[in-house]
């Protein structure tokens, strides 16, 4: 038999030095996740079995059993599920998944709280058993492996692992917990039948212990019966009981399912510490037949904007497992959302390439949005910000499971809703009902809160538009020179500051017959809201300035499309815009920075010919000096750089001289 000893990947150490030192706070985690592992074998071996039946070997029922010996102090979680090969065994339990070590390690804060609810996230659950043991022995053959192809993996937990080739007659895996001194009470069965009650009622696959009976103590004195005996004990009697109700939850009733029950599901699905946001637990007949357990999560997850991270809810058919992360399923832009679809139609074999090809999963993928989207909607229809049903922005809320929604879709919004922005590209179908979703910060509010329909109940009389700007950040919008006019005649602009906003809004041109306007696009026209008198000035203005403004044009031919006299300043002399069908400066700032092309676009310079700077160009003999500073304080305005900063200190040096 070969024995070898090797070392463990030098994040997989970072990790059990953490765990060893009282990572988790909650100490009973561990058997939640060797539990769901356990499960999870079991389902990777039904999946298998489909199209290869004799792995089930001469044991076709699946199930999870634990066991404990008070002497030898060992608590074992033993599954006949998939199990390892020797390989496998050094792989998966020597090694994180590549993907996303360097993410786990850089996401590790030295806050223990905060770290341990990492370790489910990222595929590392199995090391949570170091909580309580010193030592981990995992024997295990993998379904269809001869017997004498086992494995036996032990660990310590420091910086290596022994494996060795044992004979192994059952398939599946054993993790043997070598428990300690202060982790004892896991050797009780009251106490492993309340933890796995509380985080593993719901594993559809039995779970079994070994029945108990109380045993009288011997007497004292055999021929005294009342001359006291022994102290008794919880006996085993060799009989199993399954001590879980061993259904899969979304399989039961509503009515029968407690919220701490649907809670603790979500936790084990999704690896995640805090409670969803809310679910929706439905039965979906008509031409296809599905249940569905989607839940919204209370936090977005640490690798929400990875592109390449599989992302989607668990497909089931007809209760046996098939994948765990069905992107198919839901768009991408609810890449945040968890749960479970369990098909009554798709076919057991299914395959990532059906998925993408059948009818019966669009008719999914549709009824599982628009059930997504209901959700958001009953909680933003009861946010305490949202203006409401009354006319007033007072929403009459009666019960208690309404009250306890208030306010959780402001939480759900700062977390999600950059992502999804990205359904107004991606659903045309639902674009309406994701445009009603959107919040926005505002002139009149910093806080993201202002929904369009919010916007357009606050629009001035002959206010013809829904005016917004978008920037990096909340305070390069707020001061941003485009908004004075604005600003001045008290007009509310929305203020977008996600990376997202540009790339969006592209998709949407109105709301409810209202068109959306940047006002940094094309020039300002205001139209009833500016009166007779602001126009003919403005004329007037721009009139009397054209020779300087062709002077401008020629001195900034290099650097913009146009120069114009502006109304839509105020205080700053000048401003950027592009034209109505251009891209703007912004997006194409950004474009670059991902290392995309982006056209080469100049931007319109707009001038205030009442700004003192301006009126000074005329006749000046550093004209062209100050028209290149005009333009460049211009684009430092909103956010951007000069080409030659250099250039710009030098000229403005001269100035100052």
């Amino acid at each position: 038999m070969s024995k070898q000893t090797l070392s463990f990947q030098a994040e997989v150490a970072q990790l059990l030095h953490l765990v060893t030192h009282s990572l988790y706070s909650n100490q009973e985690i561990f058997l939640r996740e060797l539990i769901s592992n356990a499960s999870d074998a079991c389902d990777k071996l039904r999946f298998e079995g489909l199209n290869n039946a004799a792995l089930f070997e001469d044991a076709p029922n699946l199930e999870v059993r634990v066991t404990f010996d008070k002497a030898a102090k060992t608590l074992t979680i033993t599954d006949n599920g998939i199990g390892m090969s020797q390989q496998e065994a050094i792989d998966h339990l020597g090694t994180i998944a590549k993907s996303g070590t360097k993410d786990f390690m850089g996401k590790l804060s030295g806050d223990q709280k905060a770290d341990a609810q990492l370790i489910g996230q990222f595929g590392v659950g199995f090391y949570s058993g170091f909580i309580v043991a010193d030592k981990i022995t995992v024997e295990s053959r993998r379904a269809g492996l001869k017997p004498e192809e086992g494995v036996r993996w032990i660990s310590s937990g420091t910086g290596d692992f022994e494996v060795e080739t044992i004979t192994r007659a059952q398939r599946g895996t054993s993790i043997i917990l070598h428990l300690r001194e202060d982790a004892e009470e896991y050797l009780n069965a009251w106490k492993l039948k309340q933890v796995i009650a509380k985080y593993s009622d719901h594993i559809s696959l039995p779970i079994l212990m070994e029945k108990e009976e109380w045993k009288d103590g011997e007497l004292i004195n055999p021929n005294d019966e009342n001359g006291g005996r022994q102290p008794g004990g919880m006996v085993k009697t060799g009989e199993w009981e399954t001590i879980n109700k061993a259904s899969a939850l979304w399989t039961r009733p509503k009515k029968d399912i407690t919220d701490e029950q649907y809670a603790e599901f979500y936790k084990t699905i999704s690896h995640d510490h805090e409670a969803p946001l809310t679910w929706a637990h439905n039965r979906v007949e008509g031409n296809t037949e599905y249940t569905q357990l989607l839940y919204i999560p209370a936090k977005a997850p640490f690798d929400l904007w990875n592109r390449d991270k599989k992302a989607g809810v668990k497909l089931y058919v007809k209760r046996v497992f098939i994948m765990d992360d069905a992107e198919a399923l839901l768009p991408t832009y609810l890449r945040f959302v968890k749960g479970v679809i369990d098909s009554t139609d798709l076919p057991l074999n299914v395959s990532r390439e059906l998925l993408q090809e059948s009818r019966d999963v669009r008719s999914i993928r549709e009824g599982s949005t628009k059930r997504v989207l209901s959700m958001l909607e009953d909680l933003a229809k009861h946010d305490k910000h949202t203006t409401g049903e009354g006319a007033d922005g007072v929403t009459d809320v009666v019960s208690e499971e309404d009250k306890a929604k208030e306010g959780k879709y402001t939480k759900f919004y700062a977390e999600f809703g950059a992502v999804l922005k990205e359904g107004l590209g991606e659903d045309f179908a639902n674009r309406e009902r994701l445009a009603k979703l959107l919040r926005f910060a505002s002139t009149q509010s910093d806080a993201v809160t202002v929904s369009f329909a919010d916007y357009k109940a606050r629009m001035k009389e002959g206010q013809e538009a829904i005016y917004y700007i978008t920037a990096d950040t909340l305070a390069a919008a707020k001061n941003s020179p485009q908004l004075e006019v604005f600003k001045k005649k008290g007009i509310e602009v929305l203020l977008m500051t996600d990376r997202v906003d540009e790339w969006a809004l592209n998709y949407l041109h109105e709301f409810d017959g209202t068109p959306l306007q940047s006002v940094a696009k094309g020039a300002v026209d205001l139209g009833k809201l500016q009166d007779e008198a602001e126009k003919k000035a403005a004329e007037e203005a721009a009139e009397a300035f054209k020779p300087v403004l062709a002077k401008l044009k020629e001195a900034l031919k290099d650097k913009a499309e146009d120069v114009r006299v502006t109304t839509r300043l105020v205080d700053s002399p000048a401003c950027l815009v592009v034209q109505d069908d251009g891209m703007s400066t912004q997006l194409a700032r950004m474009l670059k920075q991902a290392g995309q092309q982006a056209p080469e676009t100049k931007p319109v310079l707009e001038v205030n010919a009442e700004h003192a700077l301006v009126k000074k160009l005329d006749g000046s003999v550093h004209f062209h000096d100050l028209a290149h500073i005009l333009f460049d304080q211009a684009l430092l305005a909103e956010g951007g750089l000069p080409e030659d900063p250099a250039a710009y200190v030098k000229r403005v040096n001269a100035l100052l001289a």
